[in-house]
């Protein structure tokens, strides 16, 4: 059984086929995932989806694309969500600075604000990072993210990167990024994370792996993703599933058997 441990159900390119689409997952093997909510609207749906689907939880947050429009009062109906059943994590947060939407001083601040509330609330965080990994890692630490832990989604960095985000006891997720030829940093990071410490997810509908690479992505394409680790680790696929099953429900704190 395979856990996609970051998803995006809630988004429009997924408006007219979701029971289909997971019916898809049931059959690669993917039995569980997190929908990961950015907004207001993805995270309204994402409360709805983990609310109709069994198999289905809720990670919700601020995206640091969005840092700009984040007020008092986003925050205080963000905590009220949190409190909602099925609700896993606090994310995505983090700096994107390939878009650079709001200024570093914003996204830095919204960053931490969400970390002390994740705290508060004992919530693992789920974290993005692009272009960003230096000031990611310094936030991280500053703000002792050991205390409740966390993903560092899709993650993009190398070796000594991966080294030193596990060090600050964060688990490192990857998606179809692995997949990809000339991702050797990604496959050299993936080879190398402690099996304890690594999760696997889709983003979908983005970063589809190979052999779907440019077409829209998918919770069961979590399989492939999966199959490649177990390739570069000299691994079953099965092997990879279980560990990376167990570590999604431990991090989440949920029942293997629900």
């Amino acid at each position: 059984m395979i856990f996609d441990s970051h998803t995006h159900l809630n988004v429009e390119q997924f408006n007219e086929d979701i029971p289909e689409t997971i019916e898809r997952a049931k059959k690669l093997g993917v039995s569980k995932m997190a929908v990961v909510g950015f907004d207001t609207p993805t995270i309204d749906k994402s409360l709805a989806l983990s609310r109709d689907y069994p198999n289905l939880y809720s990670i919700i947050g601020w995206h640091p694309t969005e840092a700009g429009g984040y007020t008092k009062e986003i925050e205080v109906k963000l905590q009220e969500q949190l409190t909602t059943p099925k609700v896993v994590a606090l994310g995505e947060i983090g700096l994107d600075y390939h878009w650079m939407q709001d200024p570093k001083e914003i996204q830095d601040r919204v960053f931490r604000r969400q970390i002390a509330i994740a705290k508060e609330m004992n919530l693992p965080i789920s974290v993005h990072t692009r272009e960003a990994l230096e000031d990611t890692y310094k936030i991280l630490k500053e703000e002792n993210v050991r205390d409740i832990g966390g993903i560092m989604h899709s993650f993009s960095g190398n070796v000594e990167w991966a080294k030193k985000f596990l060090e600050l006891g964060m688990h490192l997720s990857f998606s179809g990024v692995v997949t990809f030829k000339k991702a050797t940093d990604v496959q050299e990071a993936a080879m190398n994370v402690p099996l304890n410490q690594m999760l696997v997810e889709t983003d979908a509908p983005y970063l589809a792996p190979v052999p779907y690479r440019g077409k829209r992505n998918e919770p069961g394409y979590t399989r492939y993703t999966v199959e490649k680790i177990a390739e570069l680790r000299h691994l079953t696929m099965e092997e990879v599933a279980g560990h990376t099953w167990k570590n999604a429900h431990r991090l989440f704190r949920l029942n293997e058997n629900d």
